[in-house]
């Protein structure tokens, strides 16, 4: 029997999903997650930016739009029936939900949030792992990662083993295909370096940001982490660092909630991702806060800062 279903005019994020042979219930989660960002979208764009514990002209109490992004997720995660615990940076403990269900999620909600009154480009992280809690798993277990990057547009990127690939919010609500298959080239033509504090006590990070600007590249630095490696990938190169210096020797990002997403996201485009010694998919989970330096983008670049920094 021949099918009467037509290649669709536009490709939506489930179908793209369905036809890239994500398994299904994968498929339905990364569909609930994306879903939640939607929620978080209008949240941003329609929310009083009050502090936590504030209230309304209407005496109604507020919440940061953090929190409030930590409370849509969560409510979309107990929806799904798909989750059987999470992670937030929010609490940075494990929490069970669906106790036979087949999955983990471990998410920055709002990552940058504290960019939201200057009116720039945030972001949401997610990591996908079979159920249990992800403590002595490494990033490499991934079953899946995306995020979403709050800007002009709303667009999601995710890749579950098969790629790296974008979507768009448009204006009916739906995910539509942006981009198929970002990949990193091995070269550098922006660099994006997280706490510049660091060169004060870090010589060798120092000298990173003078061989930079003596090979005249492209300073991209918005203070968040999701656009700035967003750019990276919709352009093919660069590199972004954030190392601790001596005020955080074990860097200041997170392992679980944002260094273990995006360096599954950026080994599936053919980039790479480091704390300058050991790659970061391959470092063990030894509590949910744990933090790590990240060199993180073109493969060679991220090579040549761990051995810069490393002398």
């Amino acid at each position: 029997m021949t099918s009467c279903c037509d290649l669709p005019s536009r490709i939506s994020l489930n179908h793209h999903l369905y036809s890239s042979g994500v398994p299904d219930k994968l498929r339905h989660l990364i569909n609930d997650i994306a879903r939640a960002g939607k929620y978080v979208h209008h949240a941003i764009r329609s929310s009083d930016l009050g502090l936590a514990g504030s209230e309304n002209q209407f005496g109604e109490e507020q919440l940061k739009l953090d929190l409030l992004s930590n409370k849509i997720i969560k409510e979309e995660l107990c929806e799904s029936r798909l989750v059987h615990g999470y992670a937030s940076e929010e609490e940075a403990v494990f929490q069970e939900l669906v106790p036979d269900a087949p999955f983990t999620v471990v998410f920055d909600p709002l990552d940058g949030s504290s960019l939201v009154d200057c009116n720039l480009a945030i972001g949401s992280i997610f990591g996908v792992y079979k159920k249990g809690d992800v403590v002595g798993r490494k990033p490499s277990d991934q079953l899946a990662a995306l995020y979403l990057v709050y800007g002009p547009r709303t667009i999601l990127v995710y890749s579950a083993g098969k790629g790296v690939h974008a979507f768009f919010l448009n204006e009916v609500g739906e995910f539509v295909l942006l981009q198929r298959n970002l990949t990193m080239r091995d070269e550098v033509k922006t660099y994006s370096p997280g706490n510049l504090r660091a060169v004060k006590d870090t010589p060798a990070y120092r000298k990173m940001m003078n061989h930079w600007l003596d090979e005249a590249h492209t300073l991209r630095y918005s203070g968040g982490m999701v656009p700035d490696i967003h750019h990276m990938l919709i352009k093919g190169a660069g590199i972004f660092t954030n190392i601790g210096g001596s005020k955080y020797p074990k860097g200041k990002l997170r392992l679980v909630f944002e260094c273990g997403p995006f360096a599954y996201i950026m080994e599936q485009a053919g980039g790479a991702a480091s704390n300058g010694h050991k790659a970061i998919m391959d470092i063990k989970i030894e509590e949910v806060d744990q933090r790590t330096p990240l060199i993180i983008g073109a493969k060679s670049e991220v090579k040549r800062v761990s051995e810069v920094l490393n002398v």
